[in-house]
């Protein structure tokens, strides 16, 4: 293995996020291997998530939204060969749209990984039992690869510090509860959220909200119902997914909905409580041991999440 690319569709950091484990266990396990990442939308390692120090290098064949487009099956192969003569050794696709694929495997290689379609594209047929594609590249290459977590302790010694500034005492329990993209509602009720920041004040706990600086009237209309509420990112100077992550590790517990914030969160390991609603839960909740799930779909059979009540959500707590 000398090359090897990883795919990504997703168009929101937590997408890329969710990834960090699957890149660093491949490139733990292939140490000599040079790995590339190519991303259908702007959130790479090299940019806005850089803090994190994953160090892979972005394949840009200049094609925006790479995969979304049919004409880019003419000039996926071509803009590549411009790039380097060199074939992957290994491309990993970790969407499952026909048309993606398609495209994909436009590009010269030697091993191609994807579920789509039942592995209809894959380049060796394997019936795969589990959804976890470390589990399955290591049936694919039949080579075991081991499962590595991201390590809090890689985060720059300046944000770690910052984090401690900010919230320099305990018994912090974070909510993060404003959603990304618009596309689907996976919102809770903002009153909600106030009401379960106000029964964790009753038992000495103090709430942390993780909302940009932008949103003014949501912090408002916190800060005037929850007034002891803290909202570290709009006292720092900083601003970047790795400090929201150095700032959830000196949390006890965090509540969250299905969102970015979610997976930065997740890096941390910390007790988390995940509210799902339209979105899938089993795909996109962080995978730690101190995740729990309330996913108004399995719950009460709806995709509507306000149907979670707070005393459901404060009785995980």
């Amino acid at each position: 293995m000398k090359k090897i690319l990883i795919y990504n569709s997703g168009g929101g950091l937590g997408d890329s996020i969710q990834i960090m484990p699957l890149i660093l266990s491949l490139k733990n396990h292939y140490r000599r291997s040079k790995i590339f990442y190519l991303g259908a939308h702007q959130n790479h390692f090299e940019g806005k998530l850089k803090e994190y120090n994953i160090n892979i290098e972005t394949l840009d064949l200049n094609l925006e939204y790479f995969g979304f487009r049919w004409w880019h099956y003419l000039y996926a192969k071509k803009n590549f060969n411009i790039k380097s003569a060199t074939k992957f050794d290994l491309i990993i696709d970790l969407q499952t749209k026909f048309r993606n694929s398609l495209i994909l495997k436009r590009i010269p290689h030697y091993n191609f990984y994807s579920t789509t379609f039942n592995n209809l594209f894959s380049s060796k047929k394997v019936n795969y039992k589990s959804k976890n594609h470390i589990e399955n590249l290591s049936i694919f290459l039949d080579d075991k690869i081991k499962n590595i977590k991201f390590n809090i302790n890689k985060l720059p010694k300046s944000l770690v510090n910052e984090a401690k500034k900010l919230l320099p005492k305990s018994n912090y329990v974070g909510f993060s509860i404003t959603q990304g993209n618009e596309y689907r509602k996976k919102s809770w009720s903002i009153y909600k959220f106030i009401a379960l920041a106000n029964k964790c004040l009753i038992k000495n706990k103090i709430p942390v909200f993780f909302i940009e600086k932008n949103q003014e009237q949501i912090i408002e209309k916190i800060k005037n119902q929850v007034p002891s509420a803290l909202f570290p990112e709009i006292n720092s100077e900083m601003s970047c997914p790795a400090l929201v992550t150095a700032l959830a590790s000196r949390l006890d517990q965090a509540i969250t909905i299905d969102n970015g914030v979610m997976h930065m969160m997740g890096l941390a390991e910390i007790p988390m409580i995940v509210l799902f609603g339209p979105t899938n839960s089993e795909k996109f909740a962080p995978k730690n041991n101190y995740v729990k799930i309330l996913d108004s779909k399995k719950i009460y059979n709806t995709s509507d999440i306000d149907s979670i009540s707070v005393d459901e959500v404060y009785d995980l707590i």
